[in-house]
């Protein structure tokens, strides 16, 4: 890593009951997928995920948990937006095993 790059932290935090993620969402984004780890101007890193879905009534939000949770094979009722709904940059927990949940988030923001 060259001096004049940020250090990368992970935008994800493991919990007794799962782990809870920092996303920047951006919608109509031609498809829906994840695409890596971004570092923000205020050095917090963020998993970057686009949805085709607009940003209209709760559109994109539905659209982003769908996305998690296919990605993780995580039911979808064990993932819900903690905050963000009207932002691009959201936080969302998800329910399950941080170990597996954790090992699954790494090979998602390395691929």
């Amino acid at each position: 890593m060259a001096a004049s790059e940020p250090r990368q932290t992970s935008p994800w935090r493991m919990s007794g009951t799962g782990i809870t993620i920092a996303l920047r969402v951006t919608p109509r984004g031609g498809r829906d997928g994840i695409d890596g780890i971004e570092t923000l101007a205020d050095g917090r890193s963020v998993l970057k995920v686009r949805v085709r879905a607009v940003a209209d009534g709760g559109e994109a939000n539905r659209a982003v948990l769908a996305l998690l949770a296919k990605s993780l094979g995580a039911p979808k009722a064990s993932v819900r937006l903690l905050s963000g709904a009207a932002s691009r940059l959201k936080q969302i927990a998800v329910d399950g095993d941080p170990e597996r949940l954790d090992d699954a988030l790494r090979a998602l923001a390395s691929a």
